[in-house]
């Protein structure tokens, strides 16, 4: 669903790009790959200020995965049932637009894996650790209203943008397999964008670091290096609105 403050908005391209900018995240989503694999095409375009956004999705995952890649599993049978919840609402950041967002999850998991040579079950339900991003487009992309967007036509965007994972989600240190990873993560980013008429050409490069989990299977500490990301889009637009990506990561 797309809240917008006037019916005429509906027939700009911001408002689809921005949605699929979250379906991206919602379809890439993992508690253990978010951070690498959110492909994102048409992240720093343009929108006016004031407009919100709302969007619920639903995934479900089966067979050989963990939400903690770090746990050595064998045999895992793990199901899990995650519903996302995501808004976001445009600002201006000193005469720029901008963006912030966030994304909350909430997965039911169940499975059986073996751990250190012993079998073991899992079951257990609740919020994941939520995803909350702000983003400032620098160049090519000021803050207008409603009115002014109408005239605005893209040439070269150059944006930021932090993502963040706070510890909030359901966690055992018990437990090999956990929703929640108990640490914080940052992820600053920066992206590029280029109009050549119905064609957008888009880059961003990105690193995720990781703040240690002190209390990790036993009473562990588990560290994590940094993990450097890149991502590339070709867009092209059919129509206002209407428009097709090829990504890779």
């Amino acid at each position: 669903m797309i809240r917008v403050p006037d019916t005429k908005l509906a027939r700009l391209p911001f408002g689809l790009a921005l949605l699929g900018v979250w379906l991206a995240v919602v379809i890439f989503w993992s508690p253990s790959s978010v951070h690498a694999q959110a492909l994102e095409p048409r992240a720093y375009s343009n929108v006016p200020v004031g407009v919100n956004f709302a969007l619920a999705g639903y995934i479900y995952g089966q067979g050989g995965l963990s939400v903690d890649p770090s746990v050595p599993l064998e045999d895992a049978r793990i199901d899990t049932h995650t519903g996302l919840v995501a808004g976001a609402r445009s600002v201006g950041f000193w005469g720029n637009s901008g963006m912030l967002s966030l994304l909350v999850p909430y997965t039911e998991l169940s499975g059986t894996a073996v751990v250190a040579g012993a079998h073991r079950s899992r079951y257990t339900q609740g919020f994941g650790d939520p995803l909350m991003k702000v983003s400032v487009n620098l160049v090519g992309a000021p803050a207008l209203a409603l009115k002014e967007f109408a005239a605005y036509r893209q040439d070269l965007i150059l944006g930021v943008s932090l993502l963040v994972s706070a510890p909030l989600g359901e966690y055992d240190a018990s437990k090999a397999v956990n929703i929640g990873a108990n640490r914080w993560s940052f992820k600053p980013e920066v992206g590029i964008s280029k109009a050549l008429g119905k064609w957008t050409v888009e880059g961003a490069g990105a690193v995720t670091l990781f703040t240690d989990n002190h209390d990790f299977y036993g009473g562990q500490t588990r560290e994590q290096e940094p993990i450097y990301s890149a991502q590339g889009h070709v867009i092209y637009s059919f129509l206002p609105g209407l428009w097709a990506a090829l990504n890779a990561t």
